[in-house]
């Protein structure tokens, strides 16, 4: 399963949310869920292309991102609905 991962990763694939490591950034590229998940979801600020920042994903228990400014805790199973992509790494000039 790991190997698989780490193919999709390199390839820049789409993956599950509750699968980004602690410390990596993505894109939303897509949302997967019912009418009222898609609107809680709106209302914090998660809609495609958005980008965020994993800051803790233990791999059980919660998933804590950064967003337009703000902190998220999502459930693992709400993460699991989210599918998102790599983002480019910037390269910091300062």
């Amino acid at each position: 399963m790991r190997k698989t991962m780490e193919r999709s990763i390199s390839a820049g694939c789409a993956l599950n949310l509750s699968c980004a490591p602690t410390g990596s950034s993505v894109f939303i590229r897509a949302l997967n869920g019912g009418h009222t998940f898609l609107s809680r979801l709106a209302c914090l600020g998660f809609t495609p292309g958005v980008r965020l920042r994993v800051l803790q994903n233990s791999g059980h228990g919660p998933v804590l991102v950064a967003l337009r400014d703000t902190r998220v805790a999502l459930g693992r199973g709400e993460a699991t609905r989210i599918l998102v992509e790599w983002a480019a790494v910037e390269s910091s000039t300062e």
